[in-house]
């Protein structure tokens, strides 16, 4: 892929807040590079996302999506459950299949009218290396709507949970 979309900037990293004795370490050391987060989020497959109805009830789904310049993107029909759900409460949280290798993304989601070329083609491209010969848009195909993108407020993730369970922090834009 190419680079069109820049990437948000390193987030803060520290530790989760974790009321109660989960033996989360006091320290820094041993924190997960923010790397870990990106290439296991670049490399899923299946993203499941939650998002509330508007009564509050809560709505998770496994979706297909690309994580690409350090946000997620994936396109539905605008009747879809999590869609309808977000157009009220555009709040959403993204998490992959592996719950050893844990990443969540907490952030908000919006709708992108008509994407940038060099994005489209960023994008067709990336799910097209991970969901051929299932799906493969066209960069055009989301110049109507349908495309979704969430930029991330909070990152979750371990792999030795407690010890390396670490919490990156993004600006908001």
């Amino acid at each position: 892929m190419s680079t069109s979309t820049t990437t948000l900037g390193e987030p803060t990293v520290g530790r989760p807040i974790m009321p109660g004795d989960y033996g989360v370490p006091a320290t820094d050391e041993g924190l997960l590079p923010w790397s870990h987060a990106r290439e296991r989020l670049q490399q899923a497959r299946n993203y499941w996302v939650a998002t509330v109805r508007p009564n509050g009830r809560p709505h998770v789904v496994p979706i297909w999506g690309v994580w690409h310049g350090d946000r997620f993107y994936f396109d539905g029909s605008p009747e879809t459950r999590h869609i309808r759900n977000l157009a009220a409460n555009p709040a959403m949280s993204v998490h992959l299949e592996n719950g050893e290798d844990v990443v969540i993304v907490e952030g908000t989601a919006s709708a992108i009218a008509a994407p940038d070329p060099a994005l489209a083609a960023d994008l067709a491209q990336g799910y097209r290396a991970k969901y051929a010969p299932t799906y493969e848009p066209s960069p055009d195909q989301w110049d109507q709507g349908g495309l979704y993108v969430v930029r991330p407020r909070v990152v979750l993730a371990w792999t030795r949970f407690p010890q390396d369970t670490t919490r990156f922090v993004f600006a908001a834009e």
